[in-house]
């Protein structure tokens, strides 16, 4: 999935996420991002819920976004804490207070000392950062006795009946033109819980969540704004041309949509 954060640092395809794709200055940005956010936020904060996110928490949410998963769990889960960490924190600027601490960092900086935390998020974070097997570590590492790390990203099962659509060229051309660009790779998401095993965590499990596309819906939209968005890198490619995504735009938002679109696996583990 491109775009519930910003949270990045230099990518193998020698982009960055924010910079290269995806600026957080476009005036439709924000509401990119939240109209993922609207899909999937209620499937991450049932699973944070049930893993006890609630009063007596120090949380970190890692490519906070827009805040959305970070006011949930202030206002809703009754945490004590959150810091909210991206590289780009201009939409949470509203968002500070007294339990709320916004820090403007790379994940990727080796001098960041965020704390100790009970409960650390990280969604559609790590996909787009080349050494995320070592952030995984590292989030790990910043685990309170007893404190949970929940990872999410992107996977997708494809129709394999389906492979000359203009839905599935388009798609399989934003994966191709992501990691070309700016490095994202999502091969190695269903290895998560086995990451956290290698971290020493206890209780780990996974799950999937593969949210059907409608159209008019706020997925449709989100893939929308997402192609529209990167029509040149798409085209670079050499599986589309202009008419091909015109085409996919167009199913999209047409009542004959009927897809299982790209979905998150979300992996967690507890610190000893």
């Amino acid at each position: 999935m491109t775009g519930t954060h910003s949270q990045d640092g230099e990518q193998a395809g020698g982009g960055r996420y924010g910079k290269d794709l995806f600026e957080p200055e476009h005036p439709h940005e924000a509401e990119r991002i939240d109209a993922a956010a609207l899909v999937y936020d209620p499937v991450t904060t049932r699973r944070l819920k049930a893993l006890g996110a609630g009063p007596g928490r120090r949380c970190l949410e890692v490519g906070a976004g827009t805040g959305t998963v970070a006011r949930w769990l202030l206002e809703e889960a009754g945490v004590d804490e959150v810091v909210a960490l991206d590289r780009d924190t201009g939409p949470l600027a509203g968002l500070a207070g007294p339990r709320l601490r916004v820090v403007e960092a790379d994940l990727t900086d080796e001098s960041l000392r965020p704390g100790g935390f009970d409960l650390v998020h990280a969604r559609f974070v790590l996909m787009h950062l080349p050494e995320r097997r070592r952030l995984i570590a590292r989030l790990a590492g910043w685990l309170n006795p007893g404190g949970w790390l929940v990872l999410g990203d992107a996977v997708e099962l494809p129709d394999v009946l389906d492979t000359s659509s203009a839905y599935r060229r388009t798609m399989d051309a934003m994966w191709q033109a992501l990691r070309a660009t700016i490095g994202t790779d999502t091969s190695s998401v269903p290895a998560y819980p086995h990451f956290l095993r290698e971290e020493g965590l206890r209780n780990v499990a996974a799950d999937l969540f593969c949210p059907p596309l409608v159209a008019g819906g706020p997925l449709a939209r989100f893939w929308s704004e997402t192609w529209s968005r990167m029509r040149p890198a798409l085209e670079a490619t050499g599986r589309v041309d202009a008419g091909v995504v015109e085409e996919a735009l167009a199913y999209l938002a047409s009542p004959r949509l009927a897809e299982l679109g790209p979905g998150m696996a979300m992996a967690w583990g507890q610190r000893r």
